[in-house]
């Protein structure tokens, strides 16, 4: 019987993009099952690969190139995103991402190039930003971004502060003046986390040590921050204000950006939804299965939308941590088939396609 089958995963971070993986998952299945209807849907969360999901999924999407200051001050090459009807989309990943550092430094790291970015698509015209918030180095609460778009972080004696979120500690004023004004059609911040900006569970406790940030530097950060949030009219305490370092607070309370989650928000524009109707198996995946997939992560939010169109889901993963939630039929992960993490991550389309062949084999 032919079956109708919807692959919607997200990169293999350090291994394999969201596009590669949907495309060897694939290439099993229907090793297995050639006469099988096949949609290949690849998804992001906000993080890494989301400029290339809305590139592959929007017709007429144009990337753009430009040079931006990385993370660590030093010049790269970056790119936005183009869509039709003047919308744009910046991923913090591309031009301020952790990857683009050389050595990690949670102190010194900026966002500078989000700025840069977000300057070129107002220069182009763009009438609405999408900011996809994610994989970041810095923890800065967009006080970089915003000072490219002409925003002034000063201390007490009135002089700017040097890049990066640990001089916010010595945070005394900001001068807005001359920050650029949001496009009209607004801004929408794209999240993967509901983490707040402040405190134990704040950007700087929870993901500061992932960049290199010691229990030191943590107070530093979390103090920079409370300096921030005590100038700028926002709401610290709101879900997802702490996603990539705080950027998210600066943006909504700075700019007026609204902060939304990111999977339902990119699943939608990549059609995933629509694809759902009539589909007999939804087949995702990411690099770790574990019990933080099911909240704000691709797996967590393509599960839910299959759930609700009842369409049972495989699981591909590169290791799996966690049971499988309700919805879930089965998992595979590519560590069991390669005999251990290392080959598996060496030799990551040998064993996507392996795990789409186990996946159509027990959808069988």
């Amino acid at each position: 019987m032919r079956r109708r089958v919807v692959i919607a995963p997200d990169s293999f971070k350090g291994s394999a993009s969201a596009t590669r993986v949907a495309a060897a998952l694939a290439d099993g299945w229907r090793s297995r099952r050639p006469d099988d209807e096949i949609v290949i849907l690849p998804v992001a969360d906000g993080g890494e690969g989301t400029l290339d999901v809305f590139a592959a999924a929007v017709p007429g999407a144009r990337r753009r190139p430009l040079r931006v200051t990385g993370p660590d001050g030093r010049g790269h090459d970056g790119e936005w995103l183009a869509l039709p009807g003047g919308v744009a989309v910046v991923e913090l990943a591309r031009v301020s991402g952790l990857p683009l550092m050389r050595a990690l430094d949670p102190l010194g790291a900026q966002t500078t190039g989000v700025g840069q970015a977000l300057a070129a698509a107002l220069a182009d015209g763009a009438r609405e930003i999408l900011v996809a918030l994610g994989g970041s180095a810095s923890t800065d609460g967009a006080a970089g971004a915003l000072a490219a778009l002409g925003a002034r972080f000063l201390d007490a004696r009135g002089a700017s502060l040097r890049p990066g979120g640990g001089a916010l500690a010595e945070l005394a004023a900001v001068d807005l003046a001359g920050l650029a004004p949001a496009p009209a059609g607004g801004v929408r911040c794209l999240v993967d986390v509901d983490t707040p900006l402040l405190g134990q569970a704040g950007a700087a406790a929870v993901f500061g040590p992932q960049k290199g940030a010691s229990p030191a530097d943590i107070a530093r950060l979390d103090l920079g921050l409370r300096r921030l949030a005590g100038l700028l009219a926002g709401t610290p305490e709101a879900p997802g204000a702490g996603a990539a370092g705080g950027t998210a607070y600066g943006l909504a309370a700075a700019w007026g950006a609204t902060l939304v989650p990111g999977v339902p928000a990119i699943a939608e524009v990549a059609g995933l939804p629509a694809a759902l109707a009539g589909a007999d198996w939804l087949v995702t995946g990411e690099g770790r299965f574990d019990r933080t997939s099911l909240t704000g992560k691709v797996v967590g939010g393509v599960v839910a939308l299959a759930r609700g169109a009842g369409v049972p889901v495989l699981v591909a993963a590169g290791q799996i941590d966690a049971p499988e939630p309700d919805g879930v039929v089965a998992a595979v992960a590519l560590a069991a088939l390669a005999g251990g993490t290392a080959p598996a991550m060496a030799e990551p389309t040998r064993w996507l396609r392996a795990a789409g062949a186990r996946l159509a084999a027990d959808a069988a």
